[in-house]
């Protein structure tokens, strides 16, 4: 994938995730590395540029292995999960 092409796909995630449900997102393994193939390095420019553009947007931002507290329960970034953002 291009430099370009990795921007547009990027953009094209964070619009998608946010209208799914902008309050929470989640970033899988499978649909990164499965579904669209990114190399290791695609994936940690997906997440440097999300992690940066939710954070900018006022979520928080956890990655894998991360624990949280999301309404009022304690929660772990599954091994299978690169991402997790919400607003509280």
């Amino acid at each position: 994938m291009t430099e370009k092409q990795l921007k547009a796909f990027i953009i094209n995630l964070i619009d998608q995730k946010e209208q799914q449900n902008e309050n929470f997102i989640r970033y899988s393994f499978f649909e990164l590395k499965v579904e669209n193939g990114l190399t290791e390095k695609e994936i940690d420019e997906v997440l440097r540029v999300s992690r940066d553009y939710f954070e900018n947007k006022g979520y928080k931002v956890y990655f894998t292995n991360a624990e949280y507290e999301y309404k009022n329960e304690r929660k772990k970034v599954e091994s299978n999960e690169f991402l997790i953002a919400f607003k509280e």
